[in-house]
């Protein structure tokens, strides 16, 4: 049976390391897939996965999330972007699979400073008000492969549509996504 997340966060806060064994138990396959989604490496997934606990640990308390799921969720696709670039600065080679980060790569950097971080921010606010006036279909597609990194095949597969219809609706909403970003005034 698995545990409810606030008694899961409740373990965190009491330092009890069967929050780790809960946390696995209910989010393990959700955080693998996620990260195998951007590494295409089991061993590498399993790795952010565990990467991910720690840090969860190291950072619960103080952080209480709200929702344990989206905190997991937003760690290990960050470590394995991270450990993604990491790996690609030692290879030195081209890279061909996530193409879904790199289509939007241009109106997505990455924040270094604390400017950028409120940018980053107001970015994520104006993506969630375009996300929000899109169909449902839509939004299921945008968040499959933009957030889960889920390949376009899977995608259709799971929402039992086409390759082709997914892959126009993701053309369809990135022109839409830059529109709106320009009326908003952000610069692309």
């Amino acid at each position: 049976m698995l545990v409810e997340d606030s008694r899961i966060v409740a373990l965190f806060f009491a330092r009890d390391e069967s929050a780790i064994t809960q946390t696995d138990r209910k989010y393990g396959p959700y955080c693998r897939t996620i990260s195998f989604n951007i590494l295409n490496d089991r061993q590498d997934a399993e790795e952010c996965t565990n990467d991910t606990y720690l840090q969860t640990w190291n950072t619960v308390p103080p952080q209480k999330p709200t929702s344990l799921q989206a905190y997991l969720g937003r760690i290990v696709r960050n470590l394995s972007l991270n450990r993604r670039k990491a790996k690609l600065a030692q290879k030195r080679a081209a890279d061909a699979y996530p193409a879904a980060y790199e289509e939007l790569e241009q109106m997505l950097a990455s924040a270094a400073s604390v400017e950028e971080q409120m940018d980053e921010m107001i970015l994520r606010d104006l993506i969630e008000r375009f996300l929000d006036e899109q169909t449902e279909q839509n939004r299921q597609i945008f968040v499959a492969r933009y957030w889960y990194f889920e390949p376009v095949a899977a995608i259709a597969g799971n929402l039992r549509l086409s390759q082709s219809h997914v892959k126009m609706s993701l053309s369809r909403m990135r022109r839409a996504l830059r529109e709106f970003l320009k009326q908003e005034g952000v610069l692309i």
